[in-house]
C-alpha cells in the first residue's frame, strides 16, 4: 500500500510529529486542524482553508468528505459555525460529531478533523 504524507507547515506538526494529512487505504485522513482569528467563526473559516488546501494536494475535496469531527472548548460556540459548515459541505454532508473538550492552546476556539475519499 502506498502512503502519501502532506504537511501544511503548521507550528505543531514538527513539534508533535504528525502530518496535516495522510493518504492511505483509499482515504485522506486530515489531522485535527485549528485556525487563526479572533472569533470562533474566523477560526472555523481559517481551519477549513487549511483543510481545503490539504484535500486539494491529496487530489480530493470537501465533496469527498465522509466523516468530520468538531472539537470546541465551549459547545455554545458551535452554532455560529453552522452556516459556514453548511456552505462548505453543501449537498455533500458528511457524518459528523461535535465534542466539547480542551484544545492545545486556550486561544483556539475550534478544531476540525476529517476523513475523505481519496481520488
Amino acid at each position: 500500500m502506498t502512503i502519501k504524507r502532506i504537511s501544511s507547515g503548521g507550528e505543531f506538526e514538527a513539534k508533535i510529529g504528525y502530518c496535516r494529512a495522510v493518504v492511505a487505504g483509499g482515504f485522506v485522513h486530515v489531522a485535527g486542524t485549528v485556525g487563526q482569528g479572533d472569533t470562533v467563526t474566523d477560526q472555523c473559516r481559517s481551519a477549513l482553508d487549511v483543510i481545503g488546501k490539504a484535500l486539494a494536494e491529496a487530489g480530493s475535496s470537501f465533496a469527498d468528505v465522509v466523516r468530520v469531527n468538531y472539537y470546541l472548548p465551549d459547545r455554545a460556540e458551535f452554532e455560529p459555525c453552522w452556516p459556514i459548515l453548511a456552505e462548505t459541505f453543501g449537498e455533500n454532508r458528511p457524518a459528523a460529531t461535535m465534542v466539547e473538550c480542551g484544545l492545545i492552546d486556550d486561544k483556539y476556539r475550534i478544531e476540525i478533523e476529517l476523513t475523505a475519499l481519496a481520488r
